[in-house]
């Protein structure tokens, strides 16, 4: 089923000309650029925004995924700091964030010459509370291409699996603004905390493993998969974990026994 949903991406890109990935360095955007460049060549462009929410991991990997693609690579400084919706962080902040980013791609798009922008959304997507989706449908030149085949999570990871990027096992990501609760300001200082934080706890565990700090105001609350709790109540590693994170401004430091849980600040608001 996999390979005959890749085909009829193939098909689907090789009919565009030309075409502007938005991407990351994640799952989704990471197939879709090879994609794209296989169908397309120098007519494909992988284009990431380097923002203030983008943590520096993801550039790192946004990096060298292109590169090993073989992809043209365009980065461009943006910052969604100035939009004062995104800013507030109310329950449609996804979608300010998407909005602003699809409007300056198709600017750029346009100065470019570049008829199409892609877009990773895949169908798994469509189960999950994600304001950001409903800013695609604003704009005519962009594509979900793997909305438009068929495909999920899984999906996209085999496909990436049977082409041999490493991309398959890297766990699923979110900008870093999804880790502060709605109705907390996003501040550049907020983000670094999170970052820091993040890039802490990422250097005690393998590589494809789950980890969000949520920013709570004063609280830090850790969320990694159940199974690797125990890694974290050792005396020694909660004492210089914790002396870390509150180092960052942190007033406390909390390890959320329910683990990783996607979307899990979606979940409080909408309760």
């Amino acid at each position: 089923m996999t390979k005959e949903k890749m085909r009829l991406l193939d098909s689907l890109l090789r009919s565009l000309g030309g075409a502007a990935v938005a991407y990351s360095g994640g799952v989704d955007s990471t197939l879709l650029a090879a994609a794209a460049f296989n169908a397309l060549r120098d007519g494909a462009v992988a284009v990431t925004l380097d923002s203030p929410t983008l943590p520096s991991w993801e550039m790192r990997d946004a990096r060298s995924f292109a590169a090993e693609i073989g992809i043209r690579h365009v980065i461009l400084p943006v910052s969604e700091l100035n939009e004062p919706e995104f800013v507030a962080n109310g329950r449609e902040r996804c979608y300010y964030c998407k909005k602003f980013r699809l409007e300056y791609l198709n600017e750029w798009a346009g100065r470019s010459g570049i008829d199409w922008i892609l877009d990773g959304s895949n169908t798994d997507d469509l189960s999950d509370y994600r304001p950001g989706s409903r800013a695609l449908s604003e704009f005519e030149r962009v594509l979900s291409p793997f909305l438009e085949v068929g495909m999920s999570k899984v999906e996209v990871r085999e496909a990436l699996r049977d082409i041999g990027l490493p991309t398959c096992s890297k766990p699923s990501s979110a900008c870093l603004a999804s880790r502060l609760e709605y109705g907390l300001e996003i501040t550049p200082e907020r983000l670094e905390q999170i970052e820091s934080a993040e890039e802490c706890l990422r250097s005690l565990f393998p590589p494809d493993t789950q980890i969000r700090v949520r920013h709570h105001g004063s609280i830090a609350r850790i969320e990694i998969p159940p199974r690797l709790l125990p890694l974290l109540t050792t005396e020694e590693t909660s004492s210089s974990v914790s002396r870390y994170i509150l180092s960052l401004g942190f007033k406390h430091v909390a390890l959320d026994l329910s683990g990783y849980m996607m979307g899990s600040l979606n979940g409080e608001e909408l309760r």
